[in-house]
């Protein structure tokens, strides 16, 4: 989230009149405008420290990211400065027309959500239609160049990096993984398990099957994104195997940019991000998966093919400067609205 926030101001055309606002902490906060409020257990403490930041800088428009509890109680707040949620994932559809009701009551002060896919804002249309035309979709953008490796270049590796979450197949892919690493004894895994203090109970049992291939196998848990970036410059694989709907699927396009072939699910957003240069795995089950990996690793040319073809379309598709432009323009649109008459 924050890598988008900072790629997408970075590239905006209001870039030198953007504040951000965020918690203490940071050691860089880059080239932009920060102020900073203290953190606090308690929603309600820093939320107000928020709004009176944002007060003080008296904005035109204000931007949530993901804190959907703060973002309408900053609109209250504010009710004259528009104020829009963006949202990195999806919104949990409702389970009952009370719920449904409690999520149109929470979101009406907004003027707007912004979520990262056509497939999580068209999916929030249908469960909240009430707000449907407040629901917009700007896709996450890569800046390329600190991520591109010559994809020729490869170690034989495959790398799985994502949240230890059920969410993101990993079961599927340790299921997999065994019969590929026998027939391949030159090809190596390497792991990279975000959340692992979270989630390590669930994802610990899936891995033991792998210990029996010793050092080919790595499981690098809460890595800094320099190593997720070193090891998929290195890999000639990347395996998204998502089995939920993928609200966009930012490891693929990190992926692709770093040169390595990837594999995907395509589940949800992970066709937006890859288009048609990944190879994807339906059904989604082991022994596809198996298949898949098999299928690369048996056929280099196909595999540097996929490769470069993947790098070259997250480098014209994904930019940074598109994506900032067509949010810079939806600002635009609500700061407008927001001005005119009903």
């Amino acid at each position: 989230m924050e890598a988008v926030v900072r790629a997408m101001t970075q590239a905006s055309a209001d870039r030198d009149t953007t504040l951000i606002v965020c918690d203490a902490g940071a050691d860089d906060h880059g080239p932009f405008d920060v102020r900073t409020v203290q953190p606090s257990r308690l929603r309600w403490l820093r939320t107000w420290r928020v709004i009176r930041a944002l007060r003080d800088w008296a904005p035109d428009y204000v931007e949530v990211h993901q804190h959907a509890h703060s973002a309408p109680a900053i609109a209250r707040a504010m009710a004259d400065i528009p104020t829009v949620l963006y949202r990195h994932n999806a919104t949990p559809a409702p389970k009952t027309a009370r719920q449904r009701a409690r999520y149109d009551a929470r979101y009406r002060p907004l003027a707007g959500l912004v979520f990262v896919s056509d497939v999580v804002r068209d999916q929030f249309a249908i469960d909240y239609p009430a707000l449907a035309e407040r629901a917009h979709a700007v896709l996450n953008p890569i800046d390329v160049a600190p991520w591109s490796a010559d994809p020729a270049v490869r170690a034989p590796l495959i790398v799985f990096s994502g949240r230890a979450l059920p969410e993101k197949g990993l079961d599927l892919l340790c299921q997999a993984l065994p019969a590929v690493l026998e027939r391949r004894p030159d090809w190596r895994v390497r792991l990279l398990l975000n959340d692992w203090h979270m989630h390590g109970a669930w994802a610990a049992p899936h891995l033991v099957p792998l210990q029996q291939f010793g050092a080919r196998v790595e499981v690098l848990t809460n890595q800094p994104m320099s190593v997720v970036r070193q090891s998929l410059q290195a890999a000639a694989i990347a395996v998204v195997p998502s089995v939920w709907q993928e609200p966009f699927g930012l490891s693929a396009v990190e992926a692709h940019a770093a040169g390595a072939a990837v594999i995907s699910s395509g589940r949800g957003g992970l066709r937006l991000a890859s288009g048609p240069h990944a190879l994807y795995v339906d059904p989604l089950t082991p022994e596809a998966l198996g298949e898949a990996m098999d299928a690369l690793i048996a056929d280099p040319a196909r595999r540097l093919a996929l490769a470069r073809e993947g790098q070259a379309y997250v480098a014209r598709e994904h930019t940074p400067a598109r994506r900032a432009a067509e949010l810079d323009a939806l600002r635009r649109r609500i700061v407008e609205g927001a001005a005119s008459p009903p």
